[in-house]
């Protein structure tokens, strides 16, 4: 059988209007704008209006995306949501995105994966268009952290901001497109990263409100670890399977979590940071948004050109890691 070539035929982002510095967390909680910075790399973050829910944010981004890849939402065939605060447990906020598009013939779907969703989320759906079942997908990682975040905890308050970033897929030229995936799960990790309240195991209950369960929680020494390692062993196997090498990199496009990470994958892959995108500074930490936001971006400031080789490569709860090899 042969598959097709599929890549991203147009990309777009929406962050919130509100903007939450270092400076306005000083009078939150006991930190300072050197300590974040120094550590984290991070100067503010977006944080969604009280009206705004993750399939606000994954409407606007969508809408952009749509327009740049020159396609109606009625062309949809396929709508995937990576997300780990979506509207409701259901219906997914994939569906809910679908009802608002106007994206009547889509099948849709939310994948939760964490940062690496949306990387998970682009395999998912690059692979129907691949094998001929759909033409058109759209995918979207979109996150409102701020409702998970407990703004009483200086050390994860500080990390998370809410957005969203969108993709379109579609059939490209043979030899464009997606040239490899590199998608991997490690669930002895499932403590240090997590939200427990709300599911089956720990419904809502005015216990698990008081014990703080419906916030996220995080060993943010033990995930520092894993991310420094399991970053450069994404990329490596991405690189590998799409037969390509560290010298091929034309931009390199990581989940934005923390500086010292995404400086440590430029060192392994031996690249001059002028090859890397780095929005972190502004947008914080937004889970699955993370690497559609700096696609997007990227794309919009002109740094992505035809026929550069792209690497994408995240790492999320799960613990999960992620990443791709894209021929522009």
């Amino acid at each position: 059988m042969n598959l097709r070539s599929v890549g991203i035929i147009g990309t777009g982002k929406y962050v919130p209007e509100r903007v939450l510095t270092n400076e306005d967390l000083e009078k939150m909680v006991d930190t300072s704008d050197e300590w974040i910075v120094t550590r984290t790399g991070i100067k503010e973050r977006r944080i969604a209006a009280e009206h705004e829910a993750t399939s606000d944010l994954a409407y606007h981004a969508a809408q952009e995306a749509l327009k740049a890849a020159g396609i109606t939402a009625e062309q949809l065939d396929l709508i995937v949501v990576t997300t780990v605060t979506p509207d409701m447990t259901f219906p997914s906020t994939a569906c809910l995105l679908q009802e608002r598009l106007g994206a009547k013939r889509a099948a849709a779907f939310d994948l939760s994966a964490a940062c690496s969703g949306f990387i998970y989320g682009l395999a998912n759906a690059s692979n129907f268009i691949a094998m001929g079942t759909y033409q058109y997908a759209l995918v979207v990682g979109a996150e409102c952290l701020s409702r998970i975040t407990d703004y009483t905890d200086r050390n994860t308050c500080i990390l998370f901001g809410d957005g969203a970033g969108a993709a379109v897929l579609g059939p490209v030229a043979e030899g464009r497109g997606f040239q490899s995936f590199e998608l991997g799960a490690d669930g002895s990790g499932k403590e240090l990263l997590k939200l427990e309240g709300g599911g089956s195991r720990h419904p809502a209950s005015h216990q698990t409100v008081d014990d703080k369960l419906h916030y996220l929680y995080m060993n943010g020494r033990e995930v520092f670890k894993f991310a420094v390692r399991v970053m450069g062993n994404a990329a490596d196997e991405a690189l590998k399977k799409a037969g390509k090498m560290k010298e091929d990199i034309d931009l390199l496009i990581p989940h934005q979590a923390n500086t010292r990470i995404i400086h440590a994958a430029i060192e392994r892959l031996n690249l001059p940071e002028e090859k890397c995108v780095i929005n972190l500074p502004k947008y914080a930490n937004t889970s699955a948004a993370s690497i559609p936001l700096a696609l997007a971006e990227a794309v919009e400031e002109g740094r992505v050109k035809e026929g550069d080789t792209l690497l994408l490569v995240g790492f999320g709860g799960g613990l999960t890691w992620s990443a791709s090899v894209i021929q522009w």
